[in-house]
């Protein structure tokens, strides 16, 4: 496992495209027997940026669900700096209980762990494993990796970080990935069809989809495939 790990590290510290930022979370699952791995992004303008494994009928009801309003785990983890374990949060609320049923209706595990990552101009972002288990399983499962999982959670913040650069999260034109992505959408494929046609995974899809959108200022992916062919940036 050490040995992956470090390949890990070192192809993460290497990866020059959003695909390869994509690829290492889907690694990290296979490293270490969990269900799912995500880096979220948050920057002070409420722009957001993710690359992880949850299925994108997932993300679309979290989205459909306005669950970023209430999620227990962001509000959870916002203010602190030290790694939260999901069942140390505040789930007692109804919504917050609601919330946690349909995630694990769509593949969520029943267990979660979050760092939380803090950057320049109120940057805020958190990695997350999540995984089924029972709560003995999984409390030995942080303390064997958690040193680990923390190297991991920063060196994906500073690579996301450069991938930015100074300037924030969004940028003013879209990478040759991204116009393809939308471009699929725009002719009607479904997500499916549109990552069999370029060759890459449906969650490496959703983060180019998701990337693009930010940089048109779309408040979902019909607005950007829409704000992408009013502005001629792409032509079908």
């Amino acid at each position: 496992m050490r040995a992956r790990l470090e390949a890990l590290l070192t192809s993460l510290q290497e990866a020059d495209t959003l695909e390869a930022f994509q690829t290492a979370t889907e690694d990290i699952c296979d490293i270490f027997d969990v269900r799912h791995c995500v880096y979220h992004w948050v920057n002070s303008d409420g722009e957001r940026f993710g690359a992880g494994t949850y299925s994108s009928a997932w993300v679309d009801r979290y989205l459909e669900m306005d669950y970023l309003r209430m999620d227990p785990v962001i509000f959870g983890c916002f203010q602190r700096f030290t790694p939260a374990n999901w069942k140390d949060l505040d789930w007692s609320s109804k919504p917050a209980r609601a919330m946690l049923e349909d995630a694990m209706t769509y593949g969520l595990g029943n267990q979660g762990y979050s760092i939380p990552l803090h950057g320049p101009q109120g940057q805020f972002a958190l990695f997350t494993l999540n995984g089924e288990a029972s709560d003995e399983d999984w409390a030995r499962f942080v303390e064997e990796n958690g040193r680990d999982l923390i190297v991991l959670a920063h060196e994906f913040n500073r690579k996301a970080l450069e991938f930015e650069g100074a300037e924030g999260v969004v940028s003013p034109s879209l990478s040759p990935r991204e116009l393809a992505a939308i471009r699929c959408l725009a002719r009607g494929l479904s997500r499916a069809q549109a990552a069999a046609e370029l060759g890459i995974s449906e969650h490496t899809l959703r983060v180019y989809i998701e990337s693009g959108r930010h940089k048109l200022g779309a408040l979902n992916t019909t607005h950007a495939v829409a704000r992408a062919l009013s502005t001629g940036i792409i032509i079908v």
